[in-house]
C-alpha cells in the first residue's frame, strides 16, 4: 500500500481528492491537513510515503512545509499541487525538495502515475511546468559547475534531455524505442553520474553543465 497524506486548505477539493484516491486498491489515505503546519504534524504521526501538497495555504505555506518535511522526514516524497502552471511558487517548491509538480486539473490517471513515480523516487512534472522550470534556470547567473567524473553516454544524454521535458519512463521508452526497464537503468546511471537525488535535480544539473 502507498500511504498518502493530503494537504489543501480547500475542504471540498481535499475531500474530493480523498474520495478519488480511496477507490484505488493500492492507496491508503492516512490523513488530511488544512494547512502546512498540520501537514508537518500529521506526517510525523502517520509516516506517509507521499504528501500531495497545495502551495497556497494559511498558517504555513506549501513551500515552507515541503522544506520542513524534506528536512525532518527525507523518506517522505512531496508532490506539489497548484491551480496555474505559471505559479510563482513552482521554482521555490522544487528547490524546497518537491519531487513532482502537478496542476489541480490533472487527470486521475496522471495523478496516480505521479504518486507511483514518487514512491520510486522519480519526478513527474507537467510539460508546461517543466518548460518554465528550465526557462527559469536559464535566467539564473551562469554557475561554474565541476565537470562530471564519469561522462554521460550518448543514450543516457538522450534520456536526460527527455526527462528534463517532464517525460515519464514509459514516454521516454516510446520515444527512444527502448524497453521501459532499460530506460529505468539509464535514468539510475545518469542520476548517479550527475550526483542528483531525483530527476528534477538531474535536469537542473544537466542544464548547469550545458547538456540541455
Amino acid at each position: 500500500m502507498i500511504r498518502v497524506l493530503l494537504a489543501d486548505d480547500q475542504r471540498l477539493f481535499r475531500e474530493a481528492l480523498a474520495l478519488l484516491l480511496s477507490v484505488q486498491a493500492e492507496i491508503d489515505v492516512v490523513g488530511e491537513a488544512a494547512d502546512g503546519a498540520q501537514a508537518v504534524e500529521l506526517a510525523a504521526r502517520t509516516s506517509p510515503d507521499v504528501v500531495l501538497m497545495d502551495l497556497r495555504m494559511p498558517v504555513m505555506d506549501g513551500v515552507t512545509a515541503t522544506r520542513r518535511l524534506r528536512a525532518d522526514h527525507p523518506a517522505v516524497q512531496v508532490i506539489a499541487l497548484t491551480t496555474f502552471d505559471d505559479d510563482a511558487d513552482v521554482f521555490p517548491a522544487i528547490q524546497a525538495g518537491a519531487i513532482g509538480y502537478l496542476l489541480k486539473d490533472a487527470s486521475s490517471q496522471r495523478l496516480m502515475e505521479a504518486i507511483r513515480a514518487a514512491v520510486r523516487g522519480e519526478s513527474v512534472l507537467e510539460p508546461g511546468v517543466a518548460a518554465k522550470l528550465v526557462s527559469r534556470v536559464a535566467q539564473l547567473p551562469p554557475p561554474v559547475p565541476a565537470p562530471l567524473v564519469v561522462p554521460l553516454s550518448g543514450r543516457e544524454l538522450d534520456v536526460v534531455r527527455l526527462l528534463a521535458g517532464g517525460r515519464s519512463n514509459r514516454e521516454i521508452a516510446s520515444a527512444l524505442f527502448l524497453a521501459e526497464g532499460t530506460v529505468k537503468n539509464h535514468v539510475t546511471s545518469a542520476l548517479a553520474k550527475l550526483g542528483a537525488r531525483d530527476r528534477t535535480q538531474a535536469a537542473l544539473r544537466a542544464r548547469e553543465l550545458g547538456l540541455l
